[in-house]
């Protein structure tokens, strides 16, 4: 089976190495974020308001930072909006801080709104509009769905004939469109609620568990898998109502062995991976 290595792509300064990483991504226009605590959140602890810090890191490796006030989430979701603010989110949403889940944060790390967008959070990724794209597991049947950043509901898949939609295994944010790969059927969906003519696009996928999907033209890569297969890399090509395979090979560290805990992040033709400590990212791209 062919390997293929992530390419180095961002480096959490070493000066930040001292503090909790309590989640990382990588945004739509490239630059990737650390959101740092003091220390890491205690499970079954109190969400107590908490100062963060946000190390951005930019394609060309310039650095900057952001203090965020009085941070609710104990396990957040991070990302930026295109006026650098930026997102953060409460995966679970519980009764009492269901109001609180999204805290919108201006350039100066100070607060200005707060929303919900539902439980169970499984990605949160902005594009270059600004729209706020979720994705859900199966605690919550809502599937995927586009929010404005004030908290306005501006698409939901209810009702878009998504075979299978009960938990949105793979999402892919880029431009002002989005591609997913949701639990049980795992057909590749491209959503452009924008157009007119077609905003929801099925094909037929026989990839089973892929955490993240790449989209390059006609060809598609899919990134993960169930047991053996979780670091699989799946090539295809789209034909006109399917993903027809056309070759399979394995992702690697750059420095050989395969990630064990890791996070992804789906651009367009990019999949970004973040292997444990979770102090850097690796790229794999479709289109180079």
């Amino acid at each position: 089976m062919q390997k293929t290595a992530l390419i180095p792509y961002a480096h959490l300064p070493r000066a930040h190495h001292n503090r909790h990483v309590l989640t990382s991504t990588v945004d739509v226009f490239g630059a990737a974020h650390w959101l740092l605590a003091e220390r890491a959140p205690q499970p079954g602890g109190d969400v107590l308001p908490f100062d963060a810090l946000v190390v951005s890191v930019h394609p060309g490796g310039n650095v900057e930072l952001t203090e965020l006030s009085a941070v609710r989430a104990r396990w957040p979701h991070l990302d930026r909006l295109p006026d650098g603010g930026f997102v953060v989110a409460a995966s679970r949403a519980r009764r009492y801080e269901d109001a609180n889940q999204v805290q919108v944060f201006d350039v100066l790390g100070r607060e200005t709104s707060s929303f919900s967008v539902g439980d169970a959070i499984e990605h949160l990724l902005v594009d270059e509009a600004g729209h706020i794209w979720v994705g859900h597991f199966d605690e919550n049947p809502a599937g995927i769905r586009r929010w404005s950043a004030t908290g306005r509901l501006a698409w939901t898949s209810d009702g878009a004939r998504i075979p299978g939609l009960f938990d949105c295994y793979a999402l892919n944010v880029s431009s002002t469109a989005a591609w997913a790969c949701p639990y049980t059927d795992f057909p590749l969906v491209e959503i452009r609620p924008d157009r007119t003519d077609q905003p929801v696009r099925v094909w037929s996928n026989r990839v089973r568990g892929a955490k993240a999907v790449a989209v390059h033209g006609e060809r598609v890569t899919f990134y993960g898998g169930y047991g053996e297969e979780r670091d699989r890399l799946a090539h295809g090509e789209l034909t006109e109502t399917s993903v027809e395979p056309t070759d399979v090979g394995l992702l690697t560290l750059p420095n050989g062995p395969a990630p064990r805990r890791r996070r992804v992040v789906s651009r367009g033709s990019r999949i970004y991976v973040q292997a444990e400590p979770f102090t850097a990212w690796g790229l794999f791209d479709l289109s180079s």
